[in-house]
């Protein structure tokens, strides 16, 4: 019953605003306001969010932050620019997510595969794979009658190329395929449900210089990260498609090398979804009388006019199309801090804190864990602790992330 209501929010929510959007009333005081003067959340949603769930466990330990952090396989996620800095030849990771384990799941989970390749001095190539998967679901009509079992998944696949442009600054592009199959051939009123396609593309630039805070040296790292810029997705040919969760992410990072045994660094990252966000068809004037919002569906077509935005429109848009002013632009941005302890290059222990308006999602948690660094071998462990009532899908929730270093296999390192 739990994931058939689930897999019913992700058909039928997609690229939708909430109910209480659509009643809102907006007085200028950075948010929708139903009629006693009460906020109320205005979330922005969109097609296809599992592309941005943090896949892997180190960025997961700290706050989901990994903008500017060092460089590792999973940068492809973060800001694939970083790549163009590794020291290895090559590397891979794999890490696992089980997902919504509070609730009794146990096939519900994303698991997640990266690597690179250095081509030369000055460049590197990498690739990712993200598999979500929903489970086994028991779809039932609107009158609970049975409609068969479907299995929802969704599927990413990327390649990057990521170049230095000068010893202290580096650019970055990664192509993406993208696949959503959440409830291929049921049916919805008379409205048949297919899978999703759509391609996309992030941009990323990261610039770092070493400095001398420390004895044994320091290292600052910014970075900015433009991702899933693509085209608009469906689900049912609908003329009015659905947004990707295009982002931006800004990022900095300060690493301290005390002396030969340990270093330390602090992440902090800031993220905006480049998604428009929802507005309600209805205000009040100054009377306080309801009256129709002229900026909901300007054209008269009955579609509201932020979800026929293009793609470069929407990005643009973003920065400024909030329904209550700046005030409510400001609360669509979220914030994350990690940091990351390493003694002898061999053990970590990582903590981070990510801040989320509880008008637009409302997640709060706190992250700690550990990693472990043996010749080819790196294992890294996060866990998750909310500090709302906001539920959380990883609450109580141990994921993992195993990473090999190729170069040192082909040394014939002493594993």
């Amino acid at each position: 019953m739990k994931r058939t209501l689930l897999i019913l929010t992700l058909i039928l929510g997609v690229g939708y605003t909430t109910s209480y959007a659509q009643r809102g009333y907006n007085f200028g005081r950075g948010c929708i306001i139903d009629s006693d003067g009460n906020c109320l959340p205005n979330t922005i949603l969109s097609a296809v969010p599992f592309l941005r769930i943090i896949p892997d466990a180190r960025g997961g330990a700290m706050g989901d932050a990994g903008i500017a952090a060092s460089p590792d396989p999973n940068s492809i996620h973060y800001n694939s620019s970083k790549l163009a800095f590794v020291e290895e030849n090559s590397s891979f990771s794999v890490t696992y997510t089980p997902w919504l384990r509070n609730l009794g799941l146990n096939d519900v989970f994303l698991t997640y595969l990266t690597g690179y390749k250095k081509v030369d001095d000055i460049a590197t190539l990498g690739f990712g794979m993200r598999y979500f998967s929903l489970g086994e679901i028991n779809f039932t009509d609107f009158d609970g009658n049975p409609a068969g079992t479907g299995n929802p998944r969704e599927f990413e696949f990327s390649v990057s190329y990521n170049r230095k442009l000068s010893e202290n600054f580096s650019a970055g592009i990664t192509t993406k395929y993208i696949y959503s199959n959440l409830a291929s051939g049921q049916q919805v009123g008379a409205v048949t449900i297919n899978s999703a396609n759509a391609f996309a593309a992030d941009i990323s630039l990261t610039w770092k210089k070493k400095g001398n805070l420390v004895a044994n040296g320091s290292e600052w790292m910014f970075g900015v990260a433009v991702s899933n810029l693509g085209s608009k997705i469906t689900y049912t040919g609908a003329e009015v498609k659905d947004f990707l969760p295009a982002n931006l992410g800004i990022g900095a990072g300060l690493t301290l090398d005390f002396d030969d045994y340990n270093s330390m660094t602090f992440l902090l990252d800031i993220n905006k979804l480049l998604v428009p966000s929802p507005v309600s068809p209805t205000i009040v004037d100054d009377d306080f009388n309801e009256m129709r919002n002229p900026d909901y569906d300007a054209n008269g077509n009955e579609f509201a006019d932020y979800k026929e935005q293009s793609m470069f429109s929407a990005v643009v848009s973003s920065f400024g199309d909030a329904q209550g002013g700046f005030g409510e632009e400001i609360k669509e941005y979220t914030i994350s801090f990690g940091a990351e302890y390493w003694y002898s290059k061999q053990f970590a222990v990582r903590t981070g804190y990510y801040y989320e308006n509880p008008l637009k999602g409302d997640r709060q948690f706190i992250t700690v864990g550990a990693g472990l660094k043996y010749n080819v071998f790196q294992i890294d462990l996060s866990y998750l602790v909310p500090t709302n009532s906001r539920r959380n899908p990883l609450d109580n929730t141990l994921r993992f992330t195993l990473q090999f270093d190729f170069a040192a296999l082909a040394a014939g390192d002493d594993i």
